[in-house]
């Protein structure tokens, strides 16, 4: 599969009342052609920033103040508003966490998809348009297009309004499409819904997805590949196999342990002790060194740097480090 987006050494920080925000610190990754790629991490950790800034939707006081966004090649991170509007619903698109904030309340389902063609989709006719919504809705696995091209988001269901948002997410055909936190806003079983509908339509469309969550169980049903995020950074990047059969951070270990077990009912849930890195102040060495149960002097001191543990399976971690005895000594 050939490389579609590739993110280097992406530096993003929010101006607060209180002080500088380090939200992403060096963070790369890939992304291939028709490949779901997961970003994994609690909240705080950097991940919804990093993809908005690969669309351009930072906030008005967070800016990118290093590295790059490659599209096939074009550095996003140096693309004006106006270029990225060009770019955003085209190339990427992006689904968001609560599909009631998502759609407009005032326009009626059909409109909403048809305003994202009348954007893109110039050379589309009236009549194109409508058809192409009608199809999009049938796409997503909503009954009865007709009747629902008409109908408002408030007369929907929350599953139904998600679909509609993916719907709107694909009007134009995009090569990627980014998720975050698709399902957190419904049940169990609409999620379980979603997952599925958004595997069907990659093998249908044939486009890319980077899903953002804070959940493995999802990543295990939908991902090829996971990045795990900690304090703004990476911390372990591998096929979805071996991040669960292979771990190998301390960080990434805590949180599938974190995962409660139908076969162990009663028991008590485990956590990972402490809190979060203070980014206004991150640490110069490991950012998971002050909540990690076999830290070494060295982890505290020092950042770890990037290593290859197998095949496509990065980590940044002292404990595979053979420098990190001599440098403990």
């Amino acid at each position: 599969m050939s490389r579609l987006l590739e993110v280097n050494q992406l530096r993003v920080q929010i101006e607060t009342q209180h002080g500088t925000v380090q939200a992403v610190r060096g963070v790369s990754f890939h992304l291939d052609e028709q490949e779901t790629l997961a970003i994994v991490g609690e909240s705080g950790s950097g991940k919804s920033i990093s993809v908005k800034s690969i669309m351009g939707l930072l906030p008005k006081n967070g800016k990118i103040v290093e590295g790059s966004i490659l599209l096939e090649g074009k550095d996003l991170a140096k693309y004006s508003e106006r270029q990225m509007q060009s770019v955003r619903g085209s190339d990427i698109s992006m689904i968001f966490q609560d599909p009631m904030t998502s759609l407009n309340p005032t326009m009626t389902i059909g409109k909403q998809i048809v305003e994202v063609l009348k954007e893109h989709r110039r050379d589309m006719t009236k009549a194109q348009m409508k058809e192409r919504a009608l199809e999009l809705i049938s796409l997503v696995g909503i009954s009865n297009p007709e009747a629902r091209f008409d109908q408002y988001p408030h007369q929907l269901s929350g599953g139904m309004r998600q679909r509609v948002v993916i719907a709107v997410a694909l009007a134009c055909d995009p090569r990627i499409l980014i998720a975050d936190e698709p399902t957190t806003a419904l049940d169990v079983t609409i999620q379980a819904q979603i997952l599925d509908l958004m595997r069907d339509l990659q093998k249908k469309i044939k486009t890319s997805i980077i899903i953002i969550t804070h959940n493995l169980g999802v990543v295990a049903n939908i991902a090829d590949r996971v990045a795990v995020m900690y304090g703004g950074q990476l911390v372990e990047t591998a096929d979805v196999r071996d991040l669960f059969y292979e771990t190998a951070h301390p960080y990434t270990k805590g949180l599938l342990a974190s995962i409660p077990k139908a076969s162990e009912k009663g028991s008590e849930l485990t956590a990972i002790p402490g809190t979060p890195p203070d980014l206004m102040e991150p640490p110069k060495g490991c950012p998971f060194a002050a909540r990690c149960t076999k830290t070494m002097e060295v982890c505290r001191q020092y950042p770890p740097e990037d290593m290859l543990c197998g095949e496509n399976h990065h980590v940044r971690c002292w404990l595979l480090d053979e420098r990190a005895k001599a440098l403990r000594e």
